[in-house]
């Protein structure tokens, strides 16, 4: 007898980074375990779907970037359904993930938008929507979402195929296709998960058989793993888990890890006839290369962080313009100790000049299998680890979970796949995710653990770009670029025994350390850029119109360009009528951080600048050991920007609510964005004498109008 079909149905993504894809592909991956058929797509790739007659559920796996937009891949998808009539969908059955980070404005919002408009046109919902929030870690909310995912995909596919059937067989067909609400999964944020060892990973609770054979490394299959197996292989001296160690519950417990991710690439290495030279990014015709013409510190020595200030010279390049808000990609490499470092543990040093050859395994059960397409034929594997893989990346537990097959040792192997279970994902925030560890410092914790290059190739995402601010304006100077950043510093710590820089900002660094001035021109050293516009964050088209400013720190790097730009044209235009401007500026130390002092001081002499607004979080060296969650009072002096934005809440509120006017705020993400917007509501709610929700409401309307406006960064 033949075998029976079984029960299909779709998966449809949008990425930016990758990291919706590689849900989306672990989903289909693991549908066959269930019993189930996935097709996965991604939403760009309309030749693979067609949700205007599908009949089998859909899920969806959606990412948001920049300011609450679609991931590129799925903004024609959001703008064709944007178009669609009403009930255009009522044959169609969903579920959604969106993925998102709370430390950003408009939350998941590709998701909201695309699951508003789904049911705008009549879909229907078989299982709750997820919202994975980054900002605490993806898995809080991911791996309860996929763990009930599959029971309510048999119920939709079973509801479906019995509307099917009583349809067919009715004497009267019912046009309506009642909602399918089945196995409703209600998830709340957990964010103290981390702290009670209660938070899960990224499998559901039925692991697959090669998974469960890992669960006991160091016993015989038959014997449950529990107290006695982990001190027999482990002397009972640990005092405090580490990345290397756990302790009871966990050290005691029986684990739910995840699905082994199959692998899907052959790589093979051949001896070129000549060595590749390692001259830039593969994609470098598409980019701009620019010399670095001037670079200063603007910081003191003694200074907590240190800045700099790179004058790139665009001359040369008279189509490559920008605009004040605009920001400029850079393009690095990995560091050249850490790829020859990555070399050796690989056991490939030797052959660092063989060309790479990649191909898709025949056998491979991996869904949508793809050569990376960042990974370019031929090229030698130095360029590969130099130029193409992000060996900075933080390892994902998928990750994790596929370096326990190469991991020899009971202890070692099982720690791997503690780190990587549902039990174990406190443990992997706190020791892995919160420090940043890379994989070269994961396996220098893990000596047994010898990876082959293919796995690198297929967990390790591409080589990213980093974006930075323009801090300068055209019309001031012209075919000349500032760039201002901090060197990012990741501290020491048990994995990591020294501390390093950030991979952009520490090779900038070391390009114009330790001369900031290059006297020959031809010893000017070179980069490559690529501009990215922002059409929203600009000053206001209307010259008359005011608008604030709060960026402390280099987040005040595009209100130079700002203020440049409106000197210049405030002495091209003596007559014109100009709106006030705005700055909240801070940082720690009056006489060592204080960024462009001289030349804010002179927008506000020249009048560019109406009011200048500066605090100083640590001037008082008695205030060094201070706890920040200290009360604020009008009477103390403001320590931050968003002190100073209380203290003129009056004016604030007037700019945006009576005068139409605009605010940006530029800097981190995760505290100074959400305390200048927690005091943006509260000086709202004060001056209007409202409630918190009316507060609320302004601040949404103002977004919505693209009058408050961000440039944050996580």
């Amino acid at each position: 007898m033949p075998c029976e079909a079984k029960p299909r149905f779709v998966v449809l993504y949008g990425s930016q980074k990758g990291q919706a894809e590689s849900i989306a592909e672990g989903i289909a991956d693991e549908a066959e375990e269930h019993g189930l058929l996935a097709e996965l797509s991604c939403l760009n790739q309309n030749e693979k779907y067609n949700l205007e007659k599908e009949k089998a559920p859909v899920v969806f796996i959606v990412s948001t970037t920049g300011d609450g937009e679609p991931p590129d891949n799925a903004l024609q998808f959001v703008k064709s359904i944007k178009q669609k009539t009403h009930d255009h969908y009522e044959h169609l059955c969903y579920a959604l993930l969106a993925l998102g980070d709370t430390n950003y404005a408009n939350f998941c919002n590709c998701g909201k938008t695309i699951e508003r408009r789904l049911q705008e046109l009549g879909a229907k919902q078989f299982y709750a929507t997820g919202y994975a929030d980054d900002g605490v870690g993806l898995e809080v909310v991911l791996d309860p979402w996929i763990e009930g995912l599959w029971k309510a995909i048999d119920g939709a596919v079973s509801k479906m195929a019995s509307d099917r059937t009583d349809y067919s067989n009715a004497d009267t067909p019912d046009s309506s296709i009642p909602d399918v609400q089945l196995h409703l999964l209600s998830i709340t944020e957990q964010k103290d998960c981390g702290s009670t060892g209660a938070s899960v990973s990224k499998c559901a609770t039925a692991a697959s058989a090669s998974a469960a054979s890992d669960l006991r490394p160091a016993v015989s299959p038959s014997q449950p793993l529990g107290a006695a197996s982990v001190s027999a292989a482990v002397p009972h001296v640990t005092l405090a888990a580490s990345l290397t160690h756990s302790l009871p519950p966990l050290s005691e417990s029986s684990l739910n890890v995840p699905a082994l991710p199959p692998p899907y690439l052959d790589v093979t290495l051949k001896e070129a006839d000549t060595v590749q030279q390692i001259v830039g990014p593969s994609n470098k015709e598409t980019l701009h290369e620019v010399p670095i013409s001037r670079a200063l510190q603007l910081t003191r020595g003694d200074s907590l962080k240190t800045s700099l200030l790179l004058e790139l010279d665009l001359s040369a390049r008279p189509n490559l313009t920008y605009h004040p808000g605009d920001s400029f990609d850079v393009f690095c490499p990995n560091r050249d100790s850490e790829v020859e470092e990555m070399l050796h543990r690989v056991g490939l040093y030797e052959q660092r000049n063989h060309s790479v050859h990649i191909s898709l395994r025949k056998d491979t059960k991996k869904k949508g299998a793809q050569v990376p397409a960042h990974v370019a034929p031929d090229m030698s594997l130095l360029y590969l680890l130099t130029w193409c893989l992000e060996i900075r990346s933080v390892p994902k537990k998928a990750f994790v979970r596929a370096l326990v097959e190469h991991t020899e040792g009971g202890v070692q192997r099982r720690r791997l796949q503690e780190l990587c279970s549902k039990q174990g994902s406190a443990d992997y925030n706190l020791h892995v995710r919160d420090q940043s560890l890379c994989l070269m410092e994961l396996l220098s914790a893990f000596p047994s653990c010898s990876p082959p290059l293919s796995l690198l190739i297929e967990h390790l995402p591409k080589l990213q770009p980093r974006p930075y601010s323009a801090a300068s304006s055209w019309l001031r100077y012209p075919g000349r670029l500032h760039l201002v950043f901090n060197v990012v510093e990741f501290p020491a710590c048990i994995a990591r025994p020294a501390a390093r820089r950030g991979l952009c900002t520490g090779w900038l660094f070391d390009l114009v350390h330790p001369v900031p001035v290059f006297p020959e021109k031809a010893a000017w050293p070179q980069i490559h850029v690529s501009p990215r516009p922002n059409s929203l964050f600009r000053p206001p088209s209307d010259q008359s119109v005011p608008f604030i400013m709060i960026g402390p720190g280099t987040g005040v790097a595009p209100f130079i360009g700002f203020l440049q730009q409106r000197e210049t044209e405030r002495k091209e235009n003596p007559d014109a009528m100009f709106g006030e401007t705005w700055l909240f500026f801070g940082c720690r130390h009056r006489d060592r951080d204080y960024l462009f002092r001289e030349e804010l001081e002179g927008f506000v002499s020249s009048g560019a600048l109406s009011h200048l607004k500066v605090c100083f979080s640590r001037d008082d060296p008695e205030e060094e050991e201070e706890e920040e969650e200290e009360g604020f009072t009008s009477a103390a002096p403001p320590r931050y920007v968003q002190h100073n934005l209380l203290r003129n809440g009056k004016h604030v509120t007037d700019i945006l609510l009576t005068q139409k006017g605009f605010l940006y705020v530029c800097g981190d993400a995760k505290n100074m964005a959400k305390d200048v917007n927690d005091a943006l509501l509260e000086a709202i709610r004060a001056e209007l004498q409202v409630d918190q929700l009316d507060a609320m409401k302004t601040v949404a309307l103002l977004r919505e109008e693209k009058r408050y406006l961000q440039d944050i960064w996580g």
